[in-house]
């Protein structure tokens, strides 16, 4: 019976520590961070990053993808105004559709703190922190013509999701610089919205209507890779490929020379940054800094590729 007893009490004991512990948890403060998607590397890698940064400061954390659907995002921005957040950390599924997601958390006392992506509104978000698409495009257009060099020829452009607003920024910085090659040529451009297979089957049909490309132009990694796989697919040689966002596999690439360059977005900072502005905000009041904030992208080569990590500067 003693034995009995003993062991009773000390799974009640466990019982009621577990409870303690759970009632600690819950009692921190909630930050929900929304991403596009858990599978997109990048996103993935934002995700990660503001999840840690906020947890090391004490705070609770969920993680959710909307999919890049304004309609699933407004629903997880209700989950989380129903789960009394301290704060939102969003990568937005739209710069116009986000508006009254965001307008509806703010009225609710719900800061929120915008990575990646903005929304055309200002005095909304209390944060909207990017990369500088235009930038980066600027610095792998003048990559890829380089690496091209100066006889030119013909290119083709695989363009993002045309409803992200950073494909037509990113576009329009390419050309800001290859429009002033007089010997390069856009022959083709097709969006593969932002995929890997897409890109890969879009490659295929621009290539066999254009034996001759010298190079290929990609809006992100992703595409740029799809692109990488068809050319060697075709058994062709020599054409330079670039991308855009810094992922570790174009990391890679870059490295065993397929892949010409890519311009890396700095997510995991950015992230970071928003959480650091986010925990400043709920103690102060105020973030210390303007709404909209502009991060440089950094130019990867085989050069330097040893000095990233995944989608940061780590030497």
């Amino acid at each position: 019976m003693r034995g009995l007893f003993y062991g009773v009490a000390i799974a009640t004991a466990g019982i009621l520590l577990m409870t303690a512990c759970h009632r600690a948890e819950m009692s921190r403060p909630l930050i929900v961070i929304l991403i596009p998607s858990q599978d997109n590397p990048f996103f993935k890698s934002e995700g990660d990053a503001a999840a840690a940064r906020a947890q090391a400061l004490g705070y609770r954390v969920r993680i959710d993808a909307h999919g890049d659907d304004a309609y699933r995002q407004d629903n997880l921005i209700d989950a989380a105004i129903a789960s009394n957040a301290a704060a939102i950390i969003l990568d937005n599924a739209g710069a116009d559709s986000s508006i009254a997601a965001v307008r509806r958390a703010t009225k609710a006392g719900i800061p929120c703190f915008l990575i990646d992506r903005e929304i055309e509104a200002d005095g909304i978000a209390k944060a909207q922190i990017i990369a500088d698409n235009s930038q980066g495009a600027r610095i792998a257009a003048g990559e890829f013509a380089r690496a091209i060099g100066p006889n030119g020829g013909e290119y083709v452009e695989l363009l993002g999701r045309e409803s992200d607003t950073n494909a037509q920024v990113r576009t329009n910085g390419f050309h800001a610089i290859l429009d002033t090659q007089p010997n390069l040529h856009r022959v083709a451009a097709q969006s593969a919205n932002w995929s890997q297979s897409e890109a890969f089957q879009k490659t295929e049909t621009m290539l066999e209507a254009h034996a001759n490309i010298r190079g290929i132009i990609a809006g992100n990694d992703t595409m740029a890779l799809g692109a990488m796989a068809a050319v060697k697919s075709a058994g062709m040689k020599g054409i330079v490929i670039t991308g855009f966002d810094g992922s570790p596999d174009a990391i890679a690439s870059i490295r065993s020379g397929t892949l010409r360059a890519t311009a890396l977005q700095p997510a995991v900072l950015i992230a970071r940054l928003a959480v650091d502005e986010a925990h400043r905000f709920l103690q102060s009041g105020s973030t210390g800094k303007p709404e909209r904030q502009v991060i440089a992208c950094d130019l990867v080569t085989q050069q330097n590729a040893d000095d990233y990590g995944e989608f940061e500067k780590v030497r």
